[in-house]
C-alpha cells in the first residue's frame, strides 16, 4: 500500500520505518527543512535503539521517502496517519490540537480518491468526529474515513513493540477503512495478534486509560516504597509478592522518583481534562498526577537528609538524566527537578548520561556535563543513580569510591544490594529499603 506518515517525530520515524519494512510503499513528511535533510542523508533526529538501521535499509530499498513536499505525498496515499505533536496546552493542561488541526486542513486539500485518514497522534476523545468536520468543510465533496489508531510504543523498545505488538486497536465507522486498516497490519497475522475494531471514540480513550493505568501503578509502588521505608520493610519483595499474583502483575512495579517522559505527564492530565468537559469524576488519575508531581520535588530532599541535613557547598554527582534509559528524551526527567532541587540548597552538581547529554545541555544551568560515570564522581560529597542506564549496572565500586570524597550513595532505581554496597565501604540510601551504613571503626587501642 501506499502510506504517507504527516510527521517525522518519534511516532512517526518509528512507524513509518516499521510499515516500510513490512513492505509498504512510505512518505514521510515534515514541514523542518533540516530534519528532512538529515533523514535523507540516512541519518536520525532522535535516539531509538535500531532505528538508523532501520531507517537507512529501506530508504535505499526505495520503500522509504521524506519529503517536506504534503501535497505531492498525500495525492498517492491509500491512508495518510497523523503523528504530529499533541502537547499539553499551556494554562489548562488541554491536548493542543492545533498541529493537528493544520495537518488535517492539508490534508484534505490534496488527497485524491478514496483516502483513510488515521490519527496515530495521542488525541482525546471526540477529536476524530472534529477531523471529519473540518475535512468536510474543506472538501465537501471528498470521498475518506478517519480511523483512530492508537500507538503503544515505549521509548528504548518502539520497534520490538511496533513488529511484535500484544494489541493492535482499530477504531473506526466505516467498513471499507476497517478493511485498508486490517491490509495494512496484514504481515503481523503470523503472529496471530489480537486487532481489536471498536468505534473510534472508544480507541481514543483506550490509549489514554492505558497510560492512566500503568501511570497509578507506578505511583501506588511508589507510595507503597516509601510506607516499606517507614515500616521498615523491603519493597522489592513486596512487590514480587504482589506482582506473582497474575490479576496484578509484575510490570510497572518498580518504584523509583516518580515517572516523565513524553506520554504518562501529558496523557493523564489530558484524560483529568477530558474527564472534567463530559462532567465525570477522575479523582484517581488527579491523586496519581498529583502523587508524582509532589514525588518529584521531594527528591532533592532525601538526597540532602543523606547529606547530614545540609546541601551548602556540597558537591553532587548524577548519572542518569534521561527519563528512562535507551532514549535521549529529557521531558518530565526527574533529574530536572532533582538537579533544579539541589542547586536551590547550595550544591554543585555534576552530570553524566550515555546518550541524553546534548538534549540534556539547553535545559540545565551551571552543571558540570562529565565525560564518564567516574568523572562525575570525581571529588563529590554524594553520587545519585537517577536513571538506570546498563552502563551504571555494573561500575567499578572500588573506583568509584577511591573517585569520590565522601562514600555516600543514593540509589533512586534500586541498581544495587545494600550488602554489596556495604561491602565496598558505602554509606547507600535506595528506595523503600532501609539505609544501608558500613560498620563503624573500632579504634586501635595501644597496649603496654
Amino acid at each position: 500500500m501506499h502510506l504517507t506518515m504527516i510527521g517525522a517525530g518519534y511516532v512517526g520515524l518509528v512507524s513509518g520505518a516499521c510499515l516500510a519494512d513490512f513492505g509498504h510503499d512510505v512518505i514521510c513528511v515534515d514541514n523542518n527543512p533540516d530534519r528532512i535533510a538529515l533523514l535523507n542523508q540516512g541519518k536520525s533526529p532522535i535516539y531509538e535503539p535500531g532505528l538508523d538501521a532501520l531507517l537507512e535499509s529501506n530508504r535505499k530499498a526505495g520503500r522509504l521517502r521524506f519529503t517536506s513536499d504534503l501535497a505531492a505525498a498525500v495525492a498517492e496515499a491509500d491512508a495518510v496517519f497523523l503523528a504530529v505533536g499533541t502537547p499539553s496546552r499551556r494554562g489548562d493542561g488541554h491536548a493542543d490540537l492545533s498541529f493537528v488541526r493544520q495537518a488535517v486542513r492539508e490534508v484534505a486539500a490534496a488527497m485524491k480518491g478514496f483516502t483513510v485518514i488515521v490519527t496515530k497522534s495521542t488525541v482525546p476523545v471526540g477529536t476524530g468526529d472534529e477531523v471529519e468536520a473540518i475535512v468536510r468543510s474543506v472538501r465537501p465533496e471528498a470521498d475518506f474515513a478517519v480511523v483512530s489508531n492508537p500507538e503503544f510504543l515505549r521509548e528504548g523498545s518502539a520497534i520490538e513493540d511496533f513488529k511484535r505488538p500484544n494489541r493492535i486497536v482499530i477504531g473506526s465507522e466505516d467498513e471499507r477503512a476497517s478493511e485498508v486498516m486490517g491490509g495494512i497490519y496484514r504481515p503481523l497475522s503470523l503472529n496471530q495478534l489480537p486487532i481489536l475494531y471498536t468505534g473510534r471514540r472508544t480507541a481514543e480513550l483506550i490509549k489514554y486509560a492505558s497510560n492512566a493505568f500503568l501511570a497509578a501503578k507506578i505511583t501506588f509502588i511508589n507510595e507503597m516504597a516509601d510506607l516499606c521505608e517507614a515500616a521498615g520493610a523491603d519493597i522489592q519483595d513486596l512487590a514480587r509478592g504482589i506482582g506473582l499474583d497474575q490479576r496484578i502483575g509484575s510490570k510497572f512495579l518498580h518504584p523509583g522518583p516518580g515517572y516523565g517522559g513524553s506520554c504518562f505527564p501529558k496523557d493523564t492530565l489530558a484524560l483529568i481534562r477530558t474527564a472534567e468537559e463530559f462532567g465525570v469524576a477522575s479523582s484517581v488519575v488527579t491523586t496519581v498526577a498529583d502523587s508524582n508531581a509532589r514525588r518529584k520535588r521531594t527528591m532533592a530532599r532525601r538526597v540532602i537528609n543523606a547529606l547530614g541535613g545540609s546541601a551548602m557547598g556540597k558537591h553532587v554527582a548524577v548519572l542518569g538524566l534521561t527519563f528512562k534509559p535507551n532514549t535521549d528524551d529529557m521531558r518530565e526527567s526527574p533529574a530536572l527537578d532533582i538537579i533544579d532541587g539541589l542547586q536551590a540548597a547550595g550544591a554543585t552538581v555534576a552530570a553524566f548520561d550515555p546518550v541524553g547529554m546534548d538534549a540534556a545541555r539547553p535545559l540545565l544551568d551551571d552543571v558540570r556535563f562529565a565525560t564518564d560515570a567516574y568523572d562525575c564522581a570525581a571529588g563529590a560529597d554524594a553520587l545519585l543513580i537517577v536513571t538506570e542506564w546498563d552502563a551504571f549496572r555494573a561500575l567499578n565500586l572500588d573506583r568509584l569510591r577511591n573517585a569520590l570524597r565522601q562514600p555516600l550513595v543514593v540509589d533512586f532505581r534500586n541498581v544495587y544490594s545494600p550488602a554489596e554496597m556495604v561491602e565496598h565501604g558505602f554509606a547507600y540510601h535506595s528506595v523503600g529499603r532501609p539505609a544501608a551504613l558500613p560498620a563503624p571503626r573500632l579504634a586501635s587501642v595501644a597496649t603496654a
